[in-house]
């Protein structure tokens, strides 16, 4: 029997968005960086495999807000910008490294690929790296998942109906916008299961997702295949076949740990840092000369790094890329011992593994990453592992066991109590009135022409941006916690805004013109959505 592995990349990116590249430079330098080390390298991978003639399969999530960033013609425009920097920097550095052998090659390899980058991104992709994505998708490469809209953690909405069926229709709207099809697959954002969201999942037409390990080992019924095989939920034994037939994968309780964890293949001293840039190494008068920024500007990565990740040996390529094969065996070999291990224990099926990657590991967290993955793809057949997708092993649903899944997250000790602590707890209260107001105004206001709906339509954008679980998660990491705290108070306000002019019948159209054209989100947000579903 086959041994299939399942890899899935989940790729996000909170919505942020602004015209002021000087006074916001590092918080826009987030989605940049993650298309030149993360996004350009995955395409260029896809292109060379398909070039070879090697088939591969994996899958994506691809969140809306990162959809509508890429989508942006504002965002396209600030990223040529961005790179046109990073190569005058890189010419530099050429000239200042002229006596530095080593250092030099190191300089050389990062702008030829940011000249690369330059040209990938305006002439062979058009500045639309979704398109790509689609052609993969619809070559059966690539099996894209939706995802909620904005990346809400679900279980904190678990009581509200009208919420989660919101979060969902918008992430179904969104993939068809972007990727004109209708997904299989629906990605719960940190994989946060909570009972009653499978009824949602399906009345919308998906037929599975992916959950944390113990949503699926801690269940009432004791999964006679382990996480090797996956199950349905059915909690209602009232709802129709039809609606208690969602398919759960269960991810690989190993990965990413064994990835980016603390002893992952990522902490190898022979990797690149990202911890050393020279953007943080010359003096800002050098860093101002090569127009890389400007005076009283914050410093940004330049991704200039030629360094060992110890931060003292100077970075060798060629040594990288042989410790890159190795980790890519060392995966293979561990993930084909314990299907081989499920396989003596399941009959009449193949033994299948979920593993679940966040996508910002593979390049922004490890410079290596997509060179692993690569290997991984190459090599999967010599270690008798298929991959494969989630549609292409799920078959019959109504075969599979049946479970009642425990409610659980990936993140934290699997009840994600990093996204509701002490650090950020005081926003929940927020988005719920929010919540429950914005509810009373799609029932309050069904029919409403005109002004009033441009005016509700921004208010639903404005909570759902509010809602996105980036935020807390910022602030709870310490990256950027002001920040975020900023960027969440300002969608409050701004609905707040909308509350109270529906209220009193008077609105400032130059104040609702001007947040339209800041927040391009969904523009076809329609605030119904919200509405109780008879």
């Amino acid at each position: 029997m086959a041994k299939n592995l399942l890899l899935t990349l989940v790729a996000h990116q909170g919505y942020i968005r602004h015209e002021d590249e000087k006074d916001y430079a590092l918080q826009n330098d987030i989605l940049f960086s993650a298309i030149c080390q993360t996004y350009l390298p995955l395409l260029d991978l896809f292109h060379r495999l398909e070039s070879e003639g090697l088939d591969f399969k994996l899958a994506m999530v691809l969140s809306p807000s990162l959809c509508s960033l890429l989508d942006d013609d504002l965002i396209k425009a600030q990223f040529v910008h961005w790179l046109e920097k990073r190569i005058a920097l890189g010419e530099r550095e050429l000239l200042r490294l002229a006596d530095s052998p080593e250092l030099l090659e190191n300089a050389k390899s990062i702008l030829a690929k940011a000249r690369k980058d330059l040209v990938d991104f305006t002439q062979v992709y058009s500045r639309n790296l979704l398109n790509e994505f689609a052609y993969f998708a619809n070559k059966g490469h690539l099996e894209l998942l939706a995802t909620c809209g904005t990346y809400a953690f679900l279980p904190h909405y678990g009581d509200m109906t009208e919420i989660l069926n919101a979060q969902v229709e918008v992430g179904l709207y969104s993939h068809r916008h972007y990727f004109g099809t209708n997904p299989d697959g629906f990605y719960l954002p940190f994989m946060g299961y909570t009972p009653g969201i499978e009824k949602v999942l399906r009345s919308y037409g998906f037929r599975y997702t992916i959950v944390d390990t113990r949503s699926v080992l801690f269940s009432e019924t004791l999964p006679k295949n382990g996480i090797f095989a996956p199950v349905r939920c059915n909690l209602d034994t009232n709802t129709s076949l039809s609606q208690s037939s969602l398919v759960l994968f269960c991810q690989d309780c190993d990965t990413p740990d064994d990835i980016i964890g603390e002893d992952g293949f990522a902490s190898n001293p022979l990797y690149k840092t990202q911890g050393k840039d020279i953007s943080f190494e010359l003096s800002g008068e050098e860093l101002v000369a090569s127009g890389f920024l400007e005076d009283g500007m914050a410093r940004v990565p330049s991704y200039f790094r030629y360094w060992n990740d110890d931060g003292d040996g100077v970075y060798n390529e060629k040594s990288a890329l042989e410790q890159v094969k190795k980790d890519a065996d060392s995966f293979l070999a561990a993930k084909a011992e314990k299907l081989s291990g499920a396989e003596e224990c399941m009959a009449e099926i193949s033994p299948s593994l979920t593993c679940v990657i966040d996508a910002k590991t593979l390049g922004q967290e490890w410079a290596e990453g997509i060179l692993w993955l690569e290997q991984v793809i190459r090599s999967s057949a010599s270690y008798g592992i298929n991959l494969a997708s989630p549609s292409s092993i799920l078959g019959n649903p109504f075969s599979l066991q049946k479970i009642i899944p425990y409610s659980g997250v990936a993140q934290g000790n699997s009840y994600g109590e990093d996204l509701l602590d002490s650090s950020n707890d005081w926003m929940i209260r927020y988005t719920r009135k929010m919540c429950e107001r914005m509810v009373d105004l799609s029932d309050r206001f069904p029919n409403e022409t005109g002004l009033k709906v441009r005016l509700l339509n921004l208010g639903a954008r404005e909570l759902m941006i509010a809602q996105s679980g980036e935020w807390a998660k910022m602030i709870h990491d310490g990256f950027f916690p002001e920040y975020a705290t900023e960027r969440f108070k300002q969608a409050i306000k701004s609905f707040m805004i909308v509350f109270d002019a529906l209220g009193s019948n008077t609105v400032s159209t130059e104040w609702l013109t001007k947040l339209e054209k800041e927040h391009l989100l969904f523009p076809w947000m329609n605030f119904r959505i919200f509405s109780p579903k008879k």
